[in-house]
């Protein structure tokens, strides 16, 4: 009888954490409130030239630099599912919270169209037991967000079969990360679904209440879309909007010389970093329509990119304070 009712106890637990996800806006802009947050990817060794610090180092940065939270990399050099057992994660979070940190979320790297060219591989489940890992690692740490992402679109496959895949995998995540009641939040970041409306219809298709979006100025910005546009997306997305990461970019033209014509012809345009403020990306229109929509989650920063100035830490610690100047006027 006892262990019935302790097993009663943990259903019944399981089912409160997954009935409370994290909450979209409330549409009342009284209710918006700049939060900071620093993604440690910013400081990660991973683009060319950039500097990279130890997770202890980057919470420090972090602190040092006036942000209220922090967005981690879950993955190595950072915090990987490898290199953390119970005592790491406990030391982990006490280091937060002795900073006096928020951790805002974790940041999972997710595909779920890998592998679709072969099926015998179950790529889908797997993905989704590792963001059930996640959601367990970000719980131990003291948080209920993990960001991911849908798939990237693979040449000579069916585009249908491949958004299945990504509805399927993030429904098994979602159902996954519940059990430790913690919401994802996916980015447009991968191929499928990038655009809002698709975004939209993905996360409607989905369905679960704990599946909402980590929705992102950038990629509108380099799909094209005008500032009108870019408040409309917000204002359409705002019933999964839960958490958003600022990055801001220029485009450089390229071309090449062909011999024939003895003439430039154009080539692909390629992208690189800078303040938040001074490329491409318009965020004075997209931190409005967040106030406008009542958002209440952090906005992130992060310097993912080759950076203007180099990736030193002096440039990426002042480009950071730059994002930090910048938000304070909204």
């Amino acid at each position: 009888m006892r262990k019935l009712c302790v097993g009663l106890v943990i259903v019944l637990s399981l089912c409160c954490q997954a009935a409370s996800p994290q909450k979209p806006p409330t549409g009342n802009p009284k209710d918006f409130k700049v939060k900071t947050c620093l993604h440690s990817v910013s400081y990660a060794g991973v683009w060319r030239g950039q500097a990279r610090l130890s997770v202890d180092e980057f919470l420090a940065k972090a602190k040092d630099l006036g942000f209220d939270g922090v967005m981690l990399m879950a993955k190595r050099p950072h915090v990987s599912l490898l290199d953390y057992d119970q005592a790491e994660r406990k030391a982990l979070r006490h280091k937060i919270e002795s900073l006096g940190l928020e951790l805002v979320c974790l940041a999972g790297y997710t595909d779920f169209t890998a592998g679709v060219d072969k099926p015998g591989v179950p790529n889908v489940e797997i993905q989704a037991c590792y963001v059930g890992e996640l959601a367990g690692l970000a719980r131990d740490l003291g948080t209920d967000m993990v960001r991911i992402f849908t798939g990237y679109q693979r040449p000579g496959v069916p585009l249908d079969k491949q958004y299945a895949m990504v509805v399927e995998g993030l429904r098994l995540a979602g159902q996954k990360a519940a059990e430790h009641g913690v919401t994802l939040a996916v980015q447009n970041h991968h191929d499928i679904a990038v655009h809002h409306d698709t975004m939209y219809w993905l996360l409607k298709e989905v369905n679960l209440p704990n599946v909402k979006a980590a929705f992102d100025a950038w990629a509108p910005a380099l799909q094209g879309l005008s500032s009108n546009e870019l408040r409309a997306a917000v204002l359409k997305m705002k019933p999964f909007i839960v958490h958003t990461t600022a990055a801001d970019y220029v485009r450089l033209p390229q071309y090449y010389l062909q011999h024939d014509l003895t003439n430039f012809l154009p080539g692909d345009t390629l992208v690189r970093a800078v303040p938040v403020g001074q490329g491409v990306v318009d965020y004075q229109t997209f931190f409005n329509a967040l106030k406008e929509i009542g958002y209440q989650g952090y906005i992130a920063y992060e310097m993912c990119e080759v950076l203007d100035g180099g990736g030193d830490v002096e440039n990426l610690d002042k480009t950071a304070k730059k994002f930090l100047e910048y938000v304070k006027k909204f």
